[in-house]
């Protein structure tokens, strides 16, 4: 997972960068993809964030847009769009209700069992989550989600995914220690990928049996 981890290492640097001024659009993603300063309404930059990271990281992408809509096409056209089974480092795409079909896009930072956790541009805190003029991170529900476009992560995709997070190696090191997280035949641990509730069931047994050792 070498490449997704330099992708999430890039966007989360970029985490709390606003615009200048406040509403203007005016920021350094936008810069870099129209090759000039530019503001005002006509420049939505959620997109323009999510392309310079996968820029940034050297990872082509099927289009150079600024359409969440366009992109999705071009994805589709490749073979690069995932409807579920989203992973870390899919450029996720949202519906939010009202509005147009395709309204954001973020990065997928990890993925839980009601949604995911992204990294996104132009959203807020609390304010508007498809305009808000700030890198933040966002936890999205399924419910909210189009689709992703997964770049084609070859050499990761080959590999095992047994490598977690900074965030997470603490937990995952005592769950496996404890026999709670067990990997496949193969002895993958497939850290990125949802579980089913079946998967839930045992390993919340697991964790029951063995909830007194540190």
């Amino acid at each position: 997972m070498e490449t997704v981890e330099k992708i999430l290492s890039i966007a989360r640097g970029e985490l709390g960068t606003k615009e200048s001024p406040a509403g203007s659009n005016r920021v350094k993603y936008n810069t870099w993809y129209y090759g000039r300063e530019v503001s005002g309404a006509a420049y939505p930059w959620c997109m323009a964030f999510v392309q310079w990271v996968f820029h940034q990281a050297e990872i082509p992408l099927p289009v150079k847009t600024a359409s969440c809509g366009a992109l999705m096409a071009a994805a589709k056209k490749a073979g690069q769009w995932a409807a579920k089974d989203y992973r870390p480092g899919d450029m996720v795409i949202y519906d939010f209700p009202g509005g147009a079909a395709t309204d954001h896009v973020g990065i997928v930072e990890e993925v839980t069992l009601t949604g995911i956790v992204a990294i996104e541009g132009n959203t807020s805190e609390a304010g508007s989550q498809s305009n808000g003029g700030m890198v933040c991170r966002k936890t999205r529900p399924y419910s909210q989600i189009v689709g992703a476009m997964r770049p084609n992560y070859e050499k990761e995709n080959a590999s095992m995914d047994n490598t977690p997070s900074p965030a997470h190696k603490d937990g995952v090191e005592w769950a496996v220690k404890n026999g709670i997280l067990a990997g496949d035949a193969s002895g993958d641990l497939k850290l990125s990928e949802p579980i089913s509730r079946q998967q839930l069931c045992t390993m919340l047994l697991r964790f029951a049996k063995n909830i007194d050792k540190p």
